[in-house]
């Protein structure tokens, strides 16, 4: 048996009997000291970046202004980043460590941040730069990689499985290659083991079991948790925990080649406000019924062509 000093004290490690199995004693019989060294750091060291996004909410009504959607009256955090977030959380409860909220957005984006530090997470870093404006999925994984870099020693980068404004699902995937790690999607449960992330991901009627070494990337499904609901004491802490507010200059990507709208793979040529919806017409049928429909749909056809 290998006893290892984790520079701990007792009264954390009483308080935390689980940390006291996976810390002060490692069990090596023929495995080199190295890679028991490499399991214990993971096991006591997890940092763990979840990216966020500030989007509009979805029960709030949506207007345009010269062909874009106006943000920042009802923006909140992104309903399924929350999952992710918890999934951090309890990561980090378990083996030690801390949960680092990043997000790439506006001013406004502080709002979504605070509410990830209310969630359980340790601090906040926002990537805020006029230039970003319009960014497409690509361009947002090319910086979020540089302020992961600039952050350095991450273990494991959550993400959740979309955002409710976009719903591309293409975060995760850009966000690993620029990153070059391995990259598991869709988790629905999440095990962190040693030095390597396990997940299983259910698809097509059937479950995968994946797994991976660390550091990885992983994005989750709103099935691998139940967010908590802060309470007073969740919100007045928050308050306290740090939020870092970085540009293009900090992180070393005021080269980016994809940001703002101009690097964007996709424009927006046009955007209108959609028609409300007018009332139907009943009509009752007295043996024309067809008939009427057949008109009915005769006409909407030629309207629409």
């Amino acid at each position: 048996m290998i006893v290892f000093d984790t520079g701990i004290s007792s009264h954390a490690l009483c308080k935390s009997p689980k940390r006291v199995r996976a810390a002060a004693y490692l069990r090596c019989s023929e495995a080199p000291l190295l890679a028991a060294n490499r399991q214990l750091w993971h096991a006591l060291n997890m940092k763990i970046v979840v990216c966020v996004k500030h989007v509009p909410d979805a029960e709030s009504e949506r207007r345009l202004e010269k062909g874009a959607i106006v943000r920042g009256e009802d923006d909140v955090l992104n309903e399924l980043d929350e999952n992710a977030i918890e999934a951090g959380v309890q990561i980090v409860e378990e083996m030690g460590g801390e949960v680092i909220a990043l997000t790439m957005g506006p001013e406004g984006a502080e709002e979504t941040v605070m509410r990830a530090l209310q969630l359980g997470a340790d601090r906040g870093i926002i990537i805020s730069d006029e230039s970003l404006a319009g960014s497409d999925a690509l361009g947002t994984a090319q910086v979020l990689a540089a302020a992961i870099n600039a952050v350095g020693q991450v273990d494991l980068v959550l993400t959740g499985m979309a955002s409710l404004d976009g719903m591309t699902s293409m975060l995760p995937g850009a966000l690993a290659t620029r990153l070059s790690l391995p990259c598991l999607t869709l988790a629905k449960s999440l095990q962190v083991l040693g030095d390597r992330v396990r997940v299983v991901r259910a698809a097509d009627g059937f479950e995968d079991v994946l797994e991976v070494p660390l550091p990885a990337l992983v994005s989750v499904t709103d099935q691998v948790n139940d967010p908590r609901f802060p309470n007073f004491a969740d919100m007045a802490a928050a308050k306290n925990k740090s939020i870092s507010r970085w540009t293009l200059k900090d992180i070393d990507a005021e080269h980016v080649v994809r940001s703002g709208s101009s690097g964007a793979g996709v424009q927006v040529l046009r955007a209108r406000q959609t028609p409300a919806r007018t009332a139907g017409k009943i009509i009752t049928d007295a043996g024309e019924g067809g008939v009427k429909l057949a008109e009915f749909l005769r006409q909407f056809k030629e309207g629409n062509q």
